[in-house]
């Protein structure tokens, strides 16, 4: 081989080690279709195109976020499930839609296991225990003896049936060995009015929009329902440190539609993650009292699962399913 053909081919061969592999070199290659599947304002939503700007900056190309809302999250995530299984669509894996309804609904349009590609996590986020300003108890132990000794008496609101908030009072009750009435709502916002109204006695409230009641003295706040205590109100304990092993946060994460090549997931897995750690993003996250929680494709898929198994015989305790 001459030297010239020889220095050919070695630079040849240095450009295609340095190159993606032709999967990932085509994703993406156009604007992305980014399927929010709740409603424009809230907490999902805002952390939702936190990630998609910081995408769209990293990779050059627009990400347009359509939210789908309806059905507790499952109108948006049969639409990503239907979508073509080129990488164009994705959207956001919710703990509603992945997790909690696989058993809080009877049937559904699509399923959990066959129907997507689960690509990688990004927030986790905790919930928060309030209470009306007169109630009786100013910390978790002491809201036990109250409940304990009056069994019935107090009720808790939630966003609806089947939701975390839902479940944060139901894992509290059956640690706790308590007797509390569930007050379902069409929503979080509804839930809150009527706990500052005094109509209902606690609710289990998103941390961001609790956290904001606690500091305009609104209400109380007992407890978050992390494994810890959060950043944005180091202050207020975890249930966790009175009930050894409680624990439930929402979280959020990307998925597409099944089919999408192992190459373009583990190239929006890569892209995703580098979204994610931005100091940028990290800092507004935290802000919106979330944290950061990127996971691999096989991480989600298990955690996912796991999620799902922890949630069934609350969901059916609960008597919440939905026909």
């Amino acid at each position: 081989m001459s030297g010239t053909t020889r220095r050919t081919a070695l630079g040849l061969g240095a450009a295609l080690l340095a190159t993606p592999a032709l999967g990932q070199s085509l994703w993406p290659t156009g604007p992305i279709r980014f399927i929010v599947t709740f409603p424009a304002g809230g907490s999902t939503d805002l952390l939702s195109r936190i990630w998609c700007n910081r995408m769209a900056e990293i990779t050059g190309q627009p990400f347009v976020v359509e939210n789908r809302s309806g059905s507790g999250g499952n109108v948006g995530t049969e639409a990503i499930a239907r979508a073509a299984p080129d990488g164009n669509t994705i959207g956001l894996a919710s703990v509603a839609s992945l997790s909690i309804a696989p058993t809080l609904y009877r049937r559904l349009p699509f399923d959990v296991t066959r129907d997507f590609s689960y690509i990688c996590g990004l927030w986790q986020l905790p919930n928060l225990l309030i209470t009306r300003l007169d109630f009786p108890a100013n910390t978790v132990p002491e809201l036990i003896r109250e409940a304990r000794a009056n069994p019935g008496r107090f009720t808790f609101a939630s966003s609806g049936a089947g939701t975390t908030l839902h479940l944060s009072g139901e894992l509290f009750k059956q640690m706790a060995g308590v007797d509390i009435l569930h007050i379902p709502y069409r929503g979080g916002a509804p839930a809150q009015i009527d706990l500052l109204a005094g109509r209902v006695d606690m609710m289990f409230g998103n941390i961001p929009e609790a956290v904001r009641a606690f500091r305009e003295g609104k209400v109380k706040a007992l407890g978050v329902t992390g494994p810890q205590r959060s950043p944005q109100a180091p202050q207020i304990p975890a249930i966790g440190e009175f009930l050894p092993g409680y624990a439930v946060t929402s979280w959020g994460g990307v998925c597409g539609p099944a089919g999408i090549s192992p190459a373009i997931v583990a190239r929006i897995a890569e892209l995703g993650r580098q979204a994610v750690e931005s100091p940028d993003v990290r800092r507004r996250y935290e802000e919106a009292a979330a944290e950061v929680w990127w996971v691999s494709p096989q991480d989600l898929a298990q955690f996912r699962r796991a999620n799902e198994e922890s949630f069934a015989p609350l969901i059916r305790a609960a008597g919440a399913v939905v026909e």
